[in-house]
């Protein structure tokens, strides 16, 4: 379970949450009502921003609907600094998640020092959703392959998020005619958390790999430097996935760009969740 995933326990409580600048802001009232038996919840927070001014830092205010059903501004965390509040809530509620907290933070520590240890928390995972074994396998060396070429970029100039975006958008267009974007809306995928990899067949999942595994190449063999050369080397190891795509779908006449996704699997999400919550 990672950290996008653990705040959903809180769904069946009606924690309120708002989306803002890509990533889910969680209401700080809402997230003491439910780990205290406090019958203020806007008191205890008064109380322990009191007590560790430093939580003010890591709010942001941000328009919710209140009780009466308008929208009033509250204090909001995103996910990672809902657990920082978590950690500082002394309640026996709040003691499940900061074992879960330390925990991970263990396994983290570990991976570092091992990394095939990591690979397979993810296999596990993904097993545990339901995926088949051959799809994991292409998914997890996708994993490796795509980590390879964010480290070329990031050696090479690129430094803000948005600058990844487009160039990833740059291989998706030239192998699949889609961006990123494009191609969740083609495959039904609404839910921020929804990943469009996660939900690739055997054969995107291949596209994907040589077009990135192209680009890498291709960035490192030209020792391309700068946002306008990674963008051009971008497409070219794009267009080698596509060419591929193209030489495919001629012999055997179907479309590899598929509407086929593994939506029907976040059930067995939840249920993991569910699960692990309440250990």
């Amino acid at each position: 379970m990672d950290s996008s995933d653990a705040l959903v326990v809180f769904q069946d409580k009606k924690i309120r949450r708002v989306w803002q600048d890509k990533e889910w802001f969680y209401s700080v009232t809402d997230i003491i009502s439910i780990l205290t038996d406090s019958m203020d919840e806007m008191a205890y927070w008064r109380k322990l921003k009191q007590r560790e001014p430093q939580l003010v830092t890591i709010c942001h205010g941000l328009k919710m609907s209140a009780k009466d059903g308008r929208l009033r501004y509250a204090d909001c965390v995103s996910t990672k600094n809902a657990f920082r509040l978590i950690q500082s809530i002394p309640s026996p509620k709040a003691e499940p998640f900061k074992m879960w907290l330390a925990k991970v933070g263990y396994e983290r520590v570990q991976e570092i020092e091992n990394p095939e240890l990591a690979q397979d928390r993810i296999k596990s995972y993904y097993e545990l959703k339901g995926y088949p074994k051959d799809w994991i396998d292409k998914r997890l060396r996708g994993i490796a392959i795509r980590q390879d070429l964010t480290d070329e970029w990031s050696g090479r100039g690129i430094e803000k998020q948005r600058d990844f975006a487009i160039l990833t958008d740059e291989i998706s267009k030239a192998t699949f005619g889609k961006t990123v974007k494009a191609y969740r809306e083609f495959k039904g995928l609404e839910k921020p958390n929804q990943n469009l990899r996660d939900n690739m067949t055997d054969w995107e999942l291949i596209l994907t790999m040589i077009g990135e595994k192209a680009t890498t190449d291709i960035t490192v063999s030209r020792d391309a430097k700068g946002f306008a050369s990674l963008k051009s080397t971008a497409k070219e190891g794009g267009s080698v996935a596509k060419n591929t795509r193209k030489e495919i779908e001629q012999k055997t006449g179907k479309s590899l760009v598929s509407k086929e996704n593994y939506l029907h699997l976040e059930r067995n999400k939840k249920k993991l969740i569910e699960d692990k919550s309440g250990d």
